[in-house]
């Protein structure tokens, strides 16, 4: 595999791990809200967005690279006026705490940071929709992605 898609994977598999909120469905294709049962919230959808890429060595043979990717975190939570933005601060929270337990996404990544957190602010009632962006950086041989 290459190292880009250890990364999503390792970022994948570090939020299925989240224990409290127990987050009972957690996967890299989108899916359908209407089809969701209320027993598999929270749910979370792992995409690999954006990436920049720059040589950082040059030179005869294979040139080291750096890319900057950028993952969309996609949440969602299910329950009564009374707690949905508490459910929604929850899920961020522990998704933010949990990934940055490792920033090195298993030794294939320099970093990982939160850079954007945003809301749903309520228009998918009674569901409350999160979306973070994920930024990593890592670096591998030219052609190695």
């Amino acid at each position: 595999m290459s190292t880009r898609e250890n990364i999503a994977s390792n970022i994948a598999s570090t939020i299925s791990g989240i224990t409290s909120p127990s987050i009972k469905k957690v996967t890299r294709q989108p899916f359908d809200l209407d089809e969701l049962s209320d027993k598999q919230y929270p749910a979370v959808i792992v995409q690999t967005s954006e990436e920049t890429r720059e040589d950082i060595e040059m030179g005869d043979g294979a040139k080291r690279r750096q890319g900057t990717i950028d993952f969309i975190i996609s949440g969602f939570v299910k329950g009564a006026e009374s707690n949905i933005d508490t459910l929604r601060n929850q899920l961020i929270t522990s998704i933010e705490t949990e990934l940055e337990s490792d920033i090195t996404r298993s030794g294939n990544a320099l970093d990982t940071e939160i850079v954007s957190v945003e809301t749903d602010e309520g228009t998918l009632f009674p569901i409350g929709g999160i979306r973070m962006t994920i930024r990593c950086i890592y670096t591998f041989e030219s052609g190695t992605p």
